[in-house]
């Protein structure tokens, strides 16, 4: 057998091994998700029940403030008594991501998000994938599993996008992160190892949690009317997304990693739980919102929208730069979604025939085309978690499309 076909044997092989895994690895981070918000929450998200409404205020104040307490003691002694937790981008790169840190980073990132956090749970499952794929690839080459330098580094990216896939059962997503974020490339060959990767660990996680849809929407399909909804917020939607991003990357480059997270963390949690107590819909990761939006009719509901997107991006930003790590990916959803709905309710005093979850959707898409600056993975997202049929494809795609040319425009004048 010639040195060829081992290199492909043995990155078939790989793919399949770190694809269980990697499943297994996200299905746990559910079940500690799901086990946080019993046991702080006294409540269990799900596609029905997004937002604690049932909960007493003080019950939502008491557990975001002290699973930031918590979370701050936690990162605080990670980050000055070990060597700190290495990125998905970084590790993709080659740089060391030492076991204990990185898992006690990712339970912490869940625990946080669980307790009624502002950030996204996206990174946790990526970093765990990445990290493990780093190990194995050690352990393949001991074994005698011959993998090329390219082909480490595809399995670390691959396995990032399959964690991600394991979480939200989002197969074509979590490729997409592999290569449009990651490796910044496509290949038949990258294709093909984080696809398969990806339909593993979604499988794996699925026979738990189920294949059910993140998001539950309403009935009827897209129509071409909706197309000129699209062009005209879609540019709102990327301008909003890429100030966002801004924002964000501002926070992640100014962030809290000495002793004052001790106190700037537990700080924000606090600002978050008293906002919770009269807006239950900004807690966590930003689905209560996305939902909340989806299902808005009422024309007398926009100002809640308004007022809660601006509050979840307010403190998403801001709990990432007092310290707290974790994603802005369904912050984003749920951000766009708003104001999705909220020019949905404008556009329709000029045609009243367009679906408001369908303008929910389509800004939810723009905004995170914009803010995540990757605008396949951004539409199959939707597609995926919303259980979408082809006919979203043209207009969610076109607000993709319009999102990104504009958001590379005001970012390449910043930069230029």
């Amino acid at each position: 057998m010639n040195n060829s076909k081992k290199e492909n044997y043995a990155l078939i092989l790989s793919t399949i091994i770190l694809g269980i895994i990697v499943g297994i690895s996200s299905l746990i981070l559910i079940l500690l998700l799901n086990t946080v918000e019993i046991n702080f929450l006294h409540f269990k998200e799900t596609a029905l029940n997004p937002v604690s409404l049932n909960i007493l205020p003080s019950r939502r104040l008491l557990s975001v403030f002290s699973g930031g307490i918590i979370a701050a003691l936690v990162w605080w002694i990670l980050r000055t008594k070990f060597k700190p937790a290495v990125s998905v981008a970084k590790g993709t790169s080659g740089t060391n991501m030492p076991f204990f840190q990185t898992v006690a980073h990712v339970m912490t990132q869940i625990f946080y998000v669980g307790t009624g956090g502002s950030i996204g749970r996206e990174v946790a499952p990526r970093e765990a994938g990445a990290m493990f794929a780093q190990k194995c690839n050690h352990f393949f080459n001991r074994c005698g599993l011959e993998l090329s330098l390219a082909d480490q580094k595809l399995l670390i990216a691959a396995a990032a996008g399959a964690g991600f896939a394991g979480v939200y059962s989002a197969p074509i997503t979590g490729m997409f992160f592999c290569l449009e974020v990651l490796l910044k490339k496509i290949t038949k060959r990258a294709i093909a190892v984080s696809l398969i990767m990806s339909i593993i660990a979604t499988l794996i996680s699925a026979t738990v949690k189920g294949f059910g849809p993140y998001y539950l929407i309403g009935g009827g399909n897209f129509s071409l009317v909706f197309l000129l909804f699209v062009v005209l917020s879609a540019p709102l939607c990327s301008i909003s997304g890429t100030f966002f991003r801004r924002s964000f990357k501002w926070a992640e480059k100014n962030q809290n990693t000495t002793k004052k997270i001790l106190w700037t963390l537990p700080s924000m949690a606090l600002i978050t739980g008293i906002f919770s107590m009269s807006l239950p819909i900004i807690m966590g990761n930003g689905r209560a919102l996305t939902q909340t939006a989806i299902n808005t009719n009422i024309p007398s509901e926009i100002m809640i929208l308004l007022i809660a997107g601006l509050v979840k991006a307010f403190l998403t930003v801001f709990t990432i730069q007092a310290g707290a790590s974790g994603g802005t990916l369904t912050p984003s959803i749920s951000i766009g979604a708003s104001l999705g709905v909220i020019f949905g309710f404008i556009f329709k005093l000029l045609i009243p025939g367009i679906s408001l979850w369908q303008c929910a959707l389509s800004g939810g898409c723009s905004f995170l085309a914009a803010s995540q600056q990757a605008p396949l993975m951004a539409l199959f997202m939707i597609v995926e978690i919303s259980h979408l049929n082809y006919a979203a494809f043209l207009p969610l795609g076109l607000g993709a499309a319009l999102s990104i040319s504009i958001s590379k425009i005001i970012l390449h004048k910043k930069n230029s």
